[in-house]
């Protein structure tokens, strides 16, 4: 048994790329895709697994390309992927040999979770999987009564029996299937626990053998000990052994990233839906736009994190076209920037009131937000500044300085965006400017 210095110390080596690279993919797919609503419809309508069925009969995305996705997430700058390889409605998107339930028994008949590890591969990606803790078809999962399960209040369920310990060893058997049979794998993402279905219930250092055993490498998230909405022991500086790797605050951006109790970073990502569902929606159009996720991203970076934005496949197994032009530009903005991403994390300078600031060793990047009808200010930072550049296009920015106010203003630095007419508008880049600083050696 690991001390939590030895723990933390491993946690640490673990996630060195993963703290490096930054952005992923997340990918809700499945059978849920065909009704289009919600990926939780089993639960919200209360359907039975008779009423699920057709979902199964008809499954077969015979447009299901992962080397298209593969591309796409390479395009928009993202160097990890993680795949529902069986969500809460205990549908498998790999060939398990433990259950019917699965993709190979459906009209597409092929092992989906193979094809996209091998093709983000080959793109050069890291991949990951996600499992659920949970599943809704399997008859020993707790039904009647329990939180979130479409049975709860069911009458007919009532007395039906379920025994969990034949439940954690058939979980434990596909855990162990993932982790021995396809390749090596960066991450598992563990979804989720709630009420009393948390740590100690799912058997978690049965799980950490087997991850440990046979992917020593791969990390993992911290959702099998409350973590996500909950706080999880992952944020205490006495993590137990499966408290996982890195935290995963959901559908936001935690207002100062993500500290144990004693105040010290810990690894964590941001996941976030494109729209407002994980799945594919047919009516769901509010999409976020592409300054909004490069925002989003920065914002993450520049408070040590990481984020895990969402793509939710059809039925058809394709992502939907507007999903495609929004990452499409998000990857143009990446191409050009992404060295103020990739590798960087907190600066040691606060916050400034028209961007962010975002830092890899003694180089700063500023993002810049807002016109300014002068000069850009960095604040605290007189005789810091080596050297200004654009990182969009190299070209060389000055220090300058006003020459009114010069005592009240003697601390800070200045910069314009557009040094031909001395102002700062407009922004080269309406989504965000990037200024690479190289600040002078301390």
């Amino acid at each position: 048994m690991q001390n939590a210095s030895e723990l933390i110390e491993d946690r640490t080596r673990r996630t060195k790329w993963y703290v490096h690279d930054r952005f992923g993919m997340f990918i809700h797919w499945g059978l849920y895709s065909i009704p289009a609503v919600d990926e939780w419809i089993r639960n919200q309508r209360r359907l039975t697994v008779d009423e699920y069925q057709p979902y199964f009969d008809h499954f077969n995305p015979q447009n299901y390309d992962p080397c298209e996705w593969a591309r796409l997430a390479k395009q928009a700058g993202m160097k990890y992927a993680v795949l529902t390889a069986k969500h809460h409605d205990g549908f498998c998107l790999f060939d398990s040999k433990y259950t019917d339930y699965k993709i190979t028994n459906t009209p597409y008949g092929k092992d989906a979770v193979r094809e996209f590890l091998e093709a983000f591969r080959a793109e050069g990606l890291r991949v990951g999987l996600y499992f659920s803790l949970l599943d809704w078809y399997h008859p020993d999962y707790p039904h009647y009564g329990d939180m979130h399960h479409p049975m709860r209040e069911n009458e007919a369920y009532k007395e039906m029996h379920h025994d969990f310990a034949r439940y954690l060893k058939y979980m434990h058997n596909q855990i162990e299937e993932l982790v021995t049979g396809y390749g090596k794998l960066d991450i598992m993402w563990f979804d989720f626990s709630y009420g009393e279905m948390t740590g100690e219930k799912w058997q978690p250092h049965r799980i950490m053998e087997l991850v440990r055993t046979h992917q020593p490498d791969m990390i993992i998230d911290n959702r099998m000990d409350g973590g996500g909405r909950r706080r999880g022991s992952i944020l205490t500086a006495e993590p137990k052994d499966y408290s996982g790797d890195f935290a995963s605050p959901e559908q936001m951006v935690p207002p100062e990233g993500v500290l144990n109790d004693l105040g010290q970073p810990v690894p964590w990502e941001s996941c976030i839906t494109l729209n407002k569902h994980w799945c594919y929606s047919k009516t769901d159009q509010h999409f976020k736009s592409a300054k909004l996720i490069i925002r989003s991203l920065v914002e993450c970076v520049s408070k040590n994190g990481n984020l895990l934005l969402n793509v939710g496949p059809d039925a058809n197994g394709e992502i939907p076209a507007q999903t495609v032009e929004i990452l499409e530009e998000v990857g143009k903005w990446m191409s050009r920037n992404g060295e103020s991403i990739y590798g960087c994390g907190a600066s040691e300078f606060e916050k400034p009131e028209w961007g962010r600031f975002t830092q890899n060793g003694d180089t700063l990047y500023a993002h810049v937000y807002e016109e300014a009808v002068s000069a850009v200010c960095l604040p605290n930072l007189s005789g810091k500044v080596k050297s200004l550049r654009s990182l969009a296009t190299g070209d060389e920015l000055e220090e300058t300085m006003f020459w009114t106010l010069t005592e009240y203003i003697k601390d800070h630095a200045f910069f314009f965006m557009n040094p031909a007419f001395e102002c700062s508008y407009p922004l080269p880049d309406s989504n965000d400017s990037v200024v690479k600083i190289e600040l002078e050696k301390s």
